[in-house]
Order: C-alpha cells, then structure tokens, then sequence
C-alpha cells in the first residue's frame, strides 16, 4: 500500500505556507500606490524602498539554510515566523517614509529565512516515497496565494480606499499561519556525532551548482517579463488593464500543470518534468515577444505558466536529491537564491535593454537567456544530476 501523501503535518505546513504567501501578496501589489499617497514618493524613491525587501531576503537564505540544518527545525521556523508576522505590524506603526524604508527593508530576511524552513519543514513531514510527488503539490499553496492575494487586496482597497486595514489583514493572516505551523509535529533528528567543519557546503549546495545557473536563467527571463510587462503593455500594446489578468492566467497554468505533473513526479520522472516545463517556457517567452497581440500576449501567459508550474518542482526535487538529508535546509535556500538573483538580473539588464533598445529587445533577450539555459540542462546539467544524485 501506498504510504499517505496528505498527512495532517503536510496539511498543515501547506495552510501555513498559503497564508504567508497569501499575507506578502496582499500587500505587493499596492505598496507602490501607498507610498505614492501617504508620502508623496517618487518612482525612484519607491523602487529604492521597495528593492530593499528582495536584498534583505536574498541575503538571508543561505544563512537561514545554515540554521535551518543546525538546530532544531520547529524552532527555527516557529522564530522567523514570529518575525516575519510581527514585522506587518510595523508598517501600522511607521510614520514616516524612513521608518517604513526601514521596517520593509528588515521584514525581507524573515520573509527569506521562513520560505527556506516552511518548505524544509515540509519535505520532513512527506513519506519517503511520496517525496517527489508531494513537493509538487506543496508548490499549489504559493500558486493560489499568488492568484488570490492580488485580487483580495485589490477588492479591499477599491471597496474600502484602507490600507491601514490591508496591514491588519495581513497580520492577522500571517499569526494565523505562525499557530497552524505551531501544531506541526517533527520527530526529533538525531544529534550530529563531532563538530561539523564549516564550509562552503553549508551554505550553498555545491553539487547543485549546474542547475542554480539554469534558474539563474530562469528567473532572469520571468524577472524580465514580470517588471515591464506592465508598461509595455500600455505604452506598446495599448492595453491600460490587463496586466491583473495576465499574471492571474498565469497563476490558473501554474496549478494546473502542478496537478497535471504530480503523477509523472509520482513515478520518479523527475528530469522528464523538468525538460517538459523549460520546452514550454520557451515557446511562451518566445511568443509574447514574437506575436505582438492579444492572442500572443495571454497566450504566452498561459505557457509560462505551464512550463514554470512543471520547472518549478522539478528543480526543487533535483536539488533536494543531490542534497544529504542534513543538507536539505541548504537544498531550499540554494535554489531560492538562484531564483532571486535571476530575477534581479532580470530587471537590471532587462531594464538596460529596454531604455536603450527597446521593451522588445529586452523581452527577445529573456527569451534568448530562457533558451540558452534549455540547451545547456540538456548538454551539461541533467547527466552531473544523474551521476551525483543520492536518491
């Protein structure tokens, strides 16, 4: 018989991981416009303030993989939880474009370190033989998150013009997350014999290092299309309210092809998911910029969803293989921080690209970086998997 994939532990760790997410949504897409009117801040002034948030996060992760393999896990999550829910009520009390540049800022490294353990936790709590398969759906909790936390926050403000109560929801939301999380129960890992040598493989996955390029590429290509999607559309396409639509069609492919590849993840087609997603990607990249239309433009929101949802657990069950059970923590943070780095690359060559020669040539280069990292899974990636793979 087939151990139980949906245990009360996983059950729980996804409840608590949509609702983390769920809190971060509700807030990113309106944070631009709250300081806009509460301070009167300039688009510079408001990237600044903003990009703070994705350092701090990327700073924390491989040092919040480090932690997360050293002491207890419970402990270590139930601590950057508590961080992480405490700092939204930060944003009630700043008074002042300062403060709040401050408060954001600080809040990303508890957002960093909590990504890292809730989903370290989560690979705990699976069957061994389930494992595969259960990543892929542990990524469904972000994705609906992603699809529903926009929408929620954008209903709120329209209906009730409150952003004090957007900061109380997202409190709420996220204690109530750190509470579903409390209840999680972990057998206790036994001690580690000796004192561990610090090294490099503690913070980082070295095995991992040919796939966290192939991320790198791929978040530069969705960075890229996720930061001018916006303005190209109204300054090109001539479309003034899409983009909610875009990113909501591509949280619908993100699910479905996440339910679609958990029986070929089941099966331990791992490799097969993965080249299945990135051939996707690819061809949606390639279309947004290629068929400059309607039919292009949520067509290729469709594909990047498919392809990122089959990529995305994947990669994540390629790095966890190539990691010893005491190394998962570094497994998580690994990837995650090749994700960060690429978006932001994204954004910063992207956005070169565009001021220079256009959003096209910005958006051809995405496609071309999405590509060259297929060709080089293929030639250079998947046999260093196959050959230092542990399970």
């Amino acid at each position: 018989m087939q151990e139980k994939l949906w245990n009360s532990n996983f059950i729980k760790v996804n409840i608590a991981n949509f609702m983390l997410f769920f809190a971060f949504y509700l807030l990113m897409p309106l944070l631009p416009l709250y300081l806009k009117e509460t301070f009167h801040s300039t688009k510079d002034v408001i990237g600044a303030v903003l990009s703070g948030y994705t350092i701090a996060a990327l700073l924390s992760r491989p040092f919040s993989g480090f932690l997360v393999d050293t002491f207890p896990r419970k402990k270590v999550l139930l601590t950057v939880f508590f961080l992480f829910f405490i700092f939204f009520a930060g944003y009630l009390a700043a008074g002042s474009l300062l403060l709040f540049a401050i408060v954001r800022t600080l809040h990303g490294a508890p957002f960093g370190a909590l990504t890292v353990a809730n989903s370290t936790v989560a690979i705990d709590v699976l069957p061994s033989s389930r494992r595969s398969e259960g990543i892929g759906y542990y990524g469904l909790s972000n994705n609906l998150a992603m699809a529903t936390g926009p929408t929620v926050a954008v209903y709120v403000y329209n209906s009730l013009h409150s952003f004090e109560l957007l900061f109380w929801l997202s409190l709420i939301v996220a204690g109530t997350g750190m509470l579903v999380d409390s209840t999680v129960r972990l057998t206790t890992r036994p001690a580690v014999q000796g004192k561990r040598k610090m090294s490099l493989d503690r913070f980082f996955l070295v095995a991992g290092w040919l796939l966290f390029i192939d991320m790198i590429a791929f978040g530069f290509s969705y960075g890229v299309i996720s930061t001018y999607l916006a303005i190209y559309s109204k300054e090109t396409m001539g479309i003034t309210s899409g983009t909610g639509t875009y990113f909501l069609i591509l949280a619908a492919g993100l699910i479905l092809s996440r339910l679609e590849g958990a029986s070929s993840l089941r099966k331990g087609k791992i490799v097969y998911n993965a080249a299945i997603g990135m051939a996707i990607s690819v061809v949606g990249y390639t279309l947004f910029v290629a068929v400059p239309n309607m039919w292009g433009y949520y067509g290729s929101a469709v594909l990047i969803g498919l392809g990122n949802g089959h990529l995305w657990p994947a990669f994540q069950n390629m790095f966890i293989n190539l990691a010893p059970n005491d190394r998962r923590g570094t497994a998580n943070s690994t990837l995650l921080v090749s994700w960060d780095v690429g978006i932001g690359l994204g954004v910063v060559i992207g956005g070169f690209f565009a001021e220079h020669l256009g959003y096209a040539a910005a958006f051809w280069v995405g496609a071309a970086v999405n590509a060259v990292a297929v060709l080089h899974f293929y030639l250079h990636s998947r046999h260093h998997y196959h050959d230092h793979k542990l399970r």
